[in-house]
């Protein structure tokens, strides 16, 4: 993220939610709406011609929905997350959502402080899942195909293996830091590496990794 305000541009179809994020983000100076989309192609054309540093975005609009408009973002040339922000936390939207590129999924019943806080964290390339959805979130990995035995994650160390399976299992840095009786700063320092050896783009995608490689499993 480069200096300056974070910039932001807000995808909903409904124009009350997108006014009343813009006037709470009025006065914070941090942050700084550049643009309105009121569907998923107008979001899509929006960050080519802006270049925001975030989208919030909504996944139900009409046309294309913000799955897809996700998808194409995050594809695209510049380095633009997307948080979505949706009434609808069903894992099936979760799940759509941050398989299309996604760094954060929060819902619009959290306060508003709450939601500026996400696109803060998002923004400077941390990823976020609202709290109750983590846990749906991994156990919806776990389920998706049988479980295989471990495959090797090439090009890290046993260390960062041990961090990895904990990140897949929802801890944060703290917690790994806990666990394996390190210092969070070392915590963070594996979880830095992690994210450059295994091209991954945030925390989400290591959490993905760590399933899809069957470091972690879900008992029974």
């Amino acid at each position: 993220m480069t200096a300056g305000p974070v910039r932001v541009v807000l995808a909903d179809d409904q124009p009350l939610v997108r006014s009343g994020l813009r006037l709470v983000m009025a006065d914070h100076p941090d942050l700084e709406v550049v643009g309105e989309a009121a569907t998923g192609a107008e979001a899509v054309q929006l960050v080519r011609d802006t270049g925001p540093d975030v989208v919030v975005m909504d996944i139900r609009m009409p046309g294309m929905d913000g799955i897809e408009a996700t998808r194409l973002i995050t594809a695209g040339p510049t380095p633009t997350r997307v948080l979505v922000l949706t009434t609808f936390d069903e894992d099936e939207y979760v799940y759509g959502a941050l398989r299309a590129g996604a760094s954060g999924f929060v819902v619009k019943d959290m306060a508003l402080n709450d939601i500026l806080a996400a696109i803060r964290v998002v923004a400077a390339g941390d990823a976020l899942i609202a709290p109750g959805i983590t846990r749906r979130l991994i156990a919806d990995f776990a389920g998706r195909p049988p479980q295989r035995s471990p495959r090797p994650v090439a090009g890290i160390t046993e260390r960062e293996r041990e961090v990895l399976t904990l990140i897949g299992r929802g801890l944060t840095n703290t917690e790994i830091a806990e666990d394996l009786f390190i210092t969070v700063a070392t915590a963070k320092s594996h979880v830095s590496r992690l994210l450059t050896k295994l091209g991954a783009r945030d925390r989400v995608q290591l959490v993905i990794t760590a399933y899809e490689t069957g470091l972690v499993t879900l008992p029974g």
